[in-house]
């Protein structure tokens, strides 16, 4: 019994490692359809909405975008980290472009004590402007996640949610938010949010060097007791006469 026992645990370990493996590829795969695909020429948003099926495919697509701010429907996303400035908000600001529809823009990162849209201290530029970034489709709340308030004008919200931010707005936003890289405004906030990199692996690689070390160390270590358990009961006085 202890033999099945450990080879099904052995077995067990052995899955959980490849299954790792495969996340890690999976991962891998993921970082360079990322760097490819934030790599592109920029094109404009029309063109790119107008022409796609799935909204989650145009991600770290790269746009340009012509309109005029509305800072007064601006909207602060809580809890938005800067590697140099600690955590403080993410500005969301919807342009409003030529056919009168809009898309949210996320300027940047300004400080906690910036906490009031519209924010005085990253205000947007005036008039037309072109933005340059790249798109996002609208973020969901996790399972156990904050959540917003269904109800009332948010000032301040816990993730980009274009259909709760179109509540209260009164035109129609596009479908994606766009991430500024160009455009953003004219001053030092907000920092515009940094590009990504996609050089991260991820924990899947030492997830998997563990299972399989746990696996080595089952078998050895089964091993070893077992030999013991023969050497003792040899040696063991006989109890027959």
């Amino acid at each position: 019994m202890g033999h099945l026992i450990v080879l099904v645990v052995v077995a067990a370990f052995v899955m959980l490692g490849f299954w790792q493996l495969n996340r890690h590829a999976e991962r891998a795969r993921a970082n360079e359809e990322g760097r490819r695909t934030i790599a592109e020429a920029p094109v404009p948003l029309d063109e790119l909405l107008s022409g796609a099926e799935d909204i989650e495919s145009l991600r770290y697509r790269r746009v340009t975008v012509t309109g005029a701010y509305r800072p007064e429907d601006e909207v602060l996303i809580r809890s938005r980290s800067h590697p140099d400035h600690g955590v403080g908000y993410h500005v969301v600001t919807p342009l409003v472009l030529s056919d009168g529809t809009a898309v949210l823009v996320n300027r940047g990162w300004v400080p906690q004590a910036a906490d009031t849209p519209p924010v005085g201290e990253a205000a947007p530029p005036a008039g037309e402007v072109t933005v340059t970034g790249w798109v996002e489709p609208t973020q969901v709340r996790p399972g156990v996640g904050p959540a917003d308030p269904e109800e009332g004008r948010l000032p301040r919200m816990h993730r980009v949610d274009i259909t709760r931010i179109a509540r209260q707005v009164d035109y129609d936003l596009a479908p994606v938010y766009v991430v500024a890289r160009e455009g953003a405004g004219e001053g030092d906030l907000p920092i515009p949010v940094a590009t990504p990199t996609f050089d991260d692996p991820g924990p899947h690689m030492s997830y998997a060097i563990q299972w399989f070390s746990f696996a080595v160390i089952g078998v050895v270590g089964y091993a070893f007791l077992a030999r013991r358990a023969v050497r003792q009961s040899r040696a063991r006085p006989s109890t027959t006469s």
